[in-house]
């Protein structure tokens, strides 16, 4: 009977059945607040529906993101297992020596060219710059050679003028051994160095890294450490074969260690990139996940509070006209 009066009398008393009768009676002394109420009652549910389908939407792009690292990571992790063949003869014969004293250092920095894959690229700066100053002084001098837009982008702000050469771009594709060697002849070419030393992170499983400095010397500091003694005083001990020299058969033995190491840098690297992606895009999909869980239940929340209000004030209007 009630509801049956407020309908005929609908019309009549539309100006004074509002969602909040309290509202509705100050609204002869100040108007202004009504919008306002009702604005934060409605618009709020749409806010949080359309938080809901960002997050749901971000949530998609995650698990996709994941599910294609894993697929470059398997693709790549064999290779890169099978790449630390090439550099260990040479540890054996010409040593890994961080800690030989030169003039020239040049530190070869390994990045990605692409973010979204945790704190890699920040762990090879960190090192790269404590290398740096480690082996600057009044008769020092210290480069960089960057490859890699990430560490490219973080080194380019304090140590412009010591960037010799930057190339970027380079893992769109993988990289097989003739263009990692054509890369190390460039970068040859172009420095000038007593030790080059290349940072990069050793993939050791999907969830683990190890950030890793190899040592290359160049042939006439091999041969001074060789005359030194120590352990490259072993090299003497083999017999060159054929009409090179010593200092002929160091200078090539450098240059392919070189692009031996560079080559299972690169692979290395590009596996703790993607395993260090797949680590964070999961991380991301759980977040996604528990934040829209908390939204579900804020917007239940909301919608039953404003239904339980509208309940009210309909039964208070009805009250108030059989009054």
């Amino acid at each position: 009977m009630a509801m049956a009066a407020l309908r005929r009398e609908g019309k009549r008393f539309a100006p004074l059945i509002s969602p909040n009768p309290i509202n509705a009676l100050r609204s002869s002394v100040a108007p202004s607040e009504e919008p306002a109420s009702l604005g934060v009652r409605y618009i709020s549910t749409q806010i949080v529906r359309n938080r809901m389908k960002s997050v749901k939407n971000i949530q998609k792009i995650t698990k996709a993101m994941k599910m294609v690292a894993a697929s470059k990571l398997r693709a790549i992790q064999s290779r890169a297992e099978n790449s630390r063949g090439l550099w260990q003869p040479f540890t054996a014969l010409l040593g890994d020596t961080p800690g030989v004293g030169v003039k020239k250092n040049v530190v070869v920095t390994i990045s990605s060219d692409k973010g979204l894959c945790g704190g890699i690229n920040s762990t090879s700066v960190k090192i790269s710059r404590a290398l740096h100053k480690l082996n600057s002084g009044p008769d020092k001098e210290s480069k960089f050679v960057i490859l890699g837009e990430k560490a490219k982008a973080q080194l380019i702000r304090d140590s412009k003028k010591d960037i010799e050469l930057s190339l970027t771009e380079l893992q769109k594709n993988f990289l097989n051994y003739t263009q990692v060697s054509v890369l190390a002849d460039e970068i040859l070419k172009n420095v000038e160095y007593d030790a080059l030393r290349i940072v990069f992170n050793k993939f050791q499983s999907v969830v683990s890294f190890l950030p890793t400095t190899a040592t290359i010397l160049s042939p006439e500091i091999v041969e001074r450490e060789a005359e030194a003694g120590g352990r490259l005083g072993d090299l003497d001990s083999y017999e060159i074969e054929g009409g090179d020299t010593k200092s002929e058969v160091l200078q090539n033995l450098t240059e392919f260690q070189f692009s031996c190491v560079m080559f299972n840098a690169v692979l290395e690297n590009a596996c703790s990139e993607q395993g260090a992606r797949m680590s964070a895009m999961d991380s991301s999909s759980r977040n996604a996940g528990e934040m829209l869980d908390r939204l579900t239940l804020t917007y239940n929340r909301t919608r039953q509070a404003s239904i339980t209000t509208e309940l009210i004030e309909i039964i208070s209007g009805a009250s108030a006209l059989e009054g």
